[in-house]
């Protein structure tokens, strides 16, 4: 197995905070094998890439994303007045999923994890839904997973919302058919390992109880965690106490579905018997400062009780740097007591996720570690040091400081290019995306 060595690298952890110049990595396989000076001696035999100084740090998660909104920008659709939360979902959000096929759901895919590349993200944890193409439509996101070269992870909403019990079974079963494709595609290896599955559902609202039992059974049949939204709208804690007497994640705890591997998304309006009940099974809660924003649903101030806090975009693209600039700044708009460095945590916490689905290691620059790298040119204009590595991200550092992308020990993104032509991709894109939006037009 041959070995790389990155010379001459700053190299950057934001959480256990570290800096250190001059140093080198070496990395072999999918894994680093070294960290330290001068290793070209230590290692005769290693190619050698001279990094310039270059910022490297541990490759960069976005925790909760919707890739099948990627051809949703500038949508020129007829989306009727969206006066809350919910006819938001119902007028665009769940007609821009029905008109969805195989072939905008690939597009979709390819876009958003090239952007999610090119903003500095190595891995991209999708929650995903297209309720007319529910059958396969996982495994179509995972070839544009592969075809780019980011990691990730994904899984199919299951919900009640269009078709009932029918429409629950179907998504239940779309997400342990790809938890198997995956299983078997690790057995056979001969692709790289780079996608995993969750268990996915969209919201406790629109999931009845019959939904919570089958996805009970599909996390002991596959071994995997449940994603879901959860309390993003006061309606979503409203129905839960309306139709059931239970608190949101009361009532998934009593499906097993609250453990060590779960994702929570949004949790702006979570008990606290809840908050309580999911750091107590380690589970994670994602915050999408800026999807909270946008769709006016009210500002998560519980953040500093999470336990285990990370960060996503929920489908406003990809972009990191900016998300934790929100997160933050946010936050002290709100008044919260957090500062940078808790933010920068929180940003580094997406690889904990990973490490718990992918069985790795990943989210450190030392020996047994994934090879999972963000490299930035940054010319800091003030000293760098561990106790200001956040400080310089929220007021400096962003997604155009990204050089270079390494995914599993391969660069994926090298000098701000992919190895292919995107051009193509792009121009197809267009057209796929007009077909879509008419598509969305025609439902009722």
């Amino acid at each position: 197995m041959s070995m790389l060595i990155l010379k001459n690298v700053t190299a950057v952890q934001l959480y256990p905070a570290n800096v250190a110049e001059n140093v080198d990595i070496a990395i072999e396989g999918d894994e680093i094998r070294d960290v330290g000076p001068a290793l070209s001696q230590r290692y005769p035999q290693a190619r050698v890439k001279e990094m310039h100084g270059r910022l490297v740090m541990p490759g960069i998660v976005c925790s909760h994303n919707h890739f099948y909104s990627g051809l949703s920008r500038g949508i020129q659709a007829n989306i009727a007045p969206c006066p809350d939360f919910i006819s938001t979902l119902k007028n665009l959000w769940w007609r821009l999923d029905r008109a969805l096929d195989e072939e905008s759901l690939y597009y979709s895919g390819l876009i958003c994890a090239m952007e999610a590349i090119r903003s500095g993200c190595t891995a991209v944890i999708d929650h995903h839904a297209s309720p007319n193409y529910i059958a396969g439509s996982l495994s179509q996101l995972r070839n544009a997973f592969l075809k780019v070269g980011l990691r990730g992870m994904t899984c199919f909403e299951t919900t009640d919302r269009n078709g009932g019990l029918k429409e629950l079974q179907a998504g239940v079963e779309e997400n342990i058919r790809f938890a198997q494709e995956i299983d078997a595609a690790r057995e056979k290896g001969h692709e790289p390992w780079l996608v995993e599955a969750h268990i996915g559902a969209h919201a406790p609202f629109t999931v009845p109880d019959e939904g919570l039992a089958m996805l009970r059974e599909a996390l002991k049949a596959t071994d995997r965690g449940l994603h879901i939204h959860a309390a993003e709208d006061r309606y979503d804690v409203s129905h839960s106490h309306h139709h059931y007497g239970k608190d949101l994640l009361a009532r998934l705890a009593e499906f097993d579905l609250i453990d060590s591997k779960t994702l929570i998304a949004h949790g702006l309006y979570l008990s606290d018997d809840d908050i309580r009940l999911l750091n107590e099974r380690d589970g994670f809660l994602v915050h999408n400062a800026r999807s909270n924003m946008n769709n006016h649903v009210g500002y998560n101030h519980r953040l500093p009780e999470i336990r285990n806090l990370a960060l996503g975009t929920d489908g406003i693209g990809s972009d990191m740097f900016e998300e934790m600039k929100f997160a933050f700044f946010k936050h002290r708009d709100a008044g919260g007591p957090l500062w940078p460095d808790s933010f920068a945590k929180a940003l580094s916490n997406g690889n904990g996720l990973l490490s718990r689905n992918f069985h790795a290691k990943f989210g450190r620059l030392e020996p047994g570690y994934k090879a999972d790298l963000t490299i930035c040119d940054y010319a800091a204009p003030t000293p760098l040091i561990a106790n200001n590595v956040a400080g310089h991200i929220a007021f400096g550092m962003g997604s155009g400081s990204v050089h270079s992308v390494m995914v599993n020990g391969v660069m994926v993104y090298e000098d701000r290019q992919f190895a292919f032509d995107c051009d193509p991709i792009y121009a197809e894109a267009k057209k796929v995306a007009a077909r879509l939006w008419q598509r969305m037009d025609a439902l009722n």
